[in-house]
């Protein structure tokens, strides 16, 4: 079971995916063009070059977790314009972004954190 939390770390590849990749050719970019392992835990989204679909890549510490999303119609709206390879996302914002929201327009409490 996948199960996102408030502690997940997630990482927006900026640049589009040749999707015939699987598992190990996305682990790859992880390491080339991310600079991070994927054998750490982090959730990795990936978007293919129309904007149709998305890919996360996870490893959980048994195996990696493959998850695809392809939509039926239109594209993903939004997708950050930035020269890093990489966006930090928090769980609330991929949650919006896979029913295709726009997380920067999304109006939401700010996150809750305990002051030590």
């Amino acid at each position: 079971m996948l199960q996102l939390t408030p502690q997940s770390r997630i990482f927006l590849a900026t640049h589009p995916v040749d999707f015939r990749k699987g598992i190990d050719g996305l682990a790859a970019v992880c390491r080339q063009r991310l600079g991070d392992n994927p054998l750490e835990g982090a959730v990795y989204v990936f978007r293919n070059r129309a904007g149709t679909a998305l890919k996360l890549l996870l490893y959980d510490g048994q195996g990696y977790w493959l998850c695809m999303k392809r939509l039926s119609q239109g594209r993903f709206r939004w997708w950050p314009t930035t020269p890093d390879a990489r966006v930090p996302l928090s769980a609330r914002e991929l949650v919006i972004l896979l029913w295709n929201g726009d997380p920067e327009r999304a109006q939401m409490a700010q996150d809750w954190r305990r002051v030590a």
